[in-house]
């Protein structure tokens, strides 16, 4: 990508640590930014971090979006934030609902806030397909972060901050997704186990995920939730792929690893939806994303090449790709 956006600025990433803030860590470096400050809870996450990018550019700062006086500290004198700090494990949300809506609300309030007291030029929240049409306590807290930054575009008054989000789905290899867990389950020569033999979800290389959210900082104007394009494919296609590649790297059979259905997770859809009919409504479609527009009175908002978007849910079970399309798409991430 080649934005002139992030040339020479002070850079915050939340969640700097975790898969999808890492790896916009990694890409913003050869974007020229004068300093990337990584702000996680995570000591051990920001030293394996500190190890494998030796770059003079990298602040290190522990701490946590639910400490308002850390995050303000943390953000003073920065351009542009980007919000990737979250709880985002469905299950785990399920049992702490409490701490799920300390960090993915509050804490996005926390950042919103300190954003709008600095005036940085732009803050870019990420959110997820589980936004759209919440049946858990991870979509439910994802959703109303998302609706907190929309608002902020009423209440900001005259101060200069452009305030959006990006929601995309499952990005390849990030942690807790299915394939570091099926890869290990095919080393260790054991069953492969889903949860559901029709179960469908979006999915798209983290590099892809990361290019696409610089993108959307570029074009947008405040109050916009970009949705990106992504292909989807049947969980069961992606394990049997997985077996046919990894089985012989590990000296195994692919016939004696066998797939597993275990019922569906506290929380789990059967399939994800990226947007719903009636966000559609209000949606304009460029070539690789979907912008769901804000209601404010003066957002008469425009992109390169955009039109209005098609009125319908875009859900995870249409346009599935075949096993060879999958095997194309996760061979750089296994």
């Amino acid at each position: 990508m080649q934005s002139k956006l992030f040339d020479n600025k002070k850079i915050l990433v939340t969640g700097g640590a975790g898969s999808i803030g890492r790896e916009i860590v990694k890409e913003l470096l050869n974007l020229n930014p004068n300093v990337i400050r990584v702000l996680d809870n995570s000591e051990e996450g920001l030293w394996k971090l500190d190890q494998e990018v030796k770059d003079e550019r990298l602040r290190f700062f522990l701490g946590d979006i639910r400490d308002v006086d850390r995050l303000r500290r943390a953000i003073e004198n920065v351009d542009v934030v980007f919000h990737a700090a979250a709880v985002k494990h469905v299950p785990i949300c399920e049992y702490n609902p409490f701490d799920a809506i300390k960090t993915n609300v509050l804490g996005t309030q926390n950042v919103i806030d300190a954003s709008l007291d600095e005036e940085v030029e732009k803050m870019i929240a990420i959110s997820t397909d589980k936004a759209a049409n919440p049946n858990n306590v991870m979509g439910a807290t994802k959703l109303l972060s998302e609706r907190l930054v929309v608002a902020a575009s009423y209440y900001k008054g005259l101060r200069k901050t452009v305030l959006s989000c990006v929601r995309f789905g499952n990005v390849l290899g990030s942690s807790g997704s299915v394939m570091p867990l099926f890869e290990e389950q095919i080393k260790k020569g054991g069953s492969v186990t889903i949860t559901d033999m029709n179960m469908t979800r979006f999915m798209m290389p983290i590099k892809d995920a990361v290019n696409l959210t610089f993108k959307a900082a570029e074009l947008s104007k405040g109050g916009e939730v970009f949705i990106f394009k992504m292909p989807s494919l049947k969980i069961v296609d992606l394990a049997e792929v997985m077996i046919e590649e990894l089985a012989p790297k590990y000296g195994l059979s692919r016939k004696k690893i066998r797939i597993k259905e275990i019922g569906s997770r506290p929380g789990e859809k059967l399939h994800e939806e990226l947007m719903t009919k009636e966000e559609a409504r209000n949606a304009l479609e460029t070539k690789d994303m979907f912008v769901i527009l804000p209601q404010l009175p003066s957002a008469a908002y425009t992109y390169p090449s955009a039109k209005q978007a098609e009125i319908k849910e875009y859900l995870s079970r249409d346009r599935l790709l075949t096993k060879e399309k999958i095997k194309k798409m996760i061979t750089s991430a296994i």
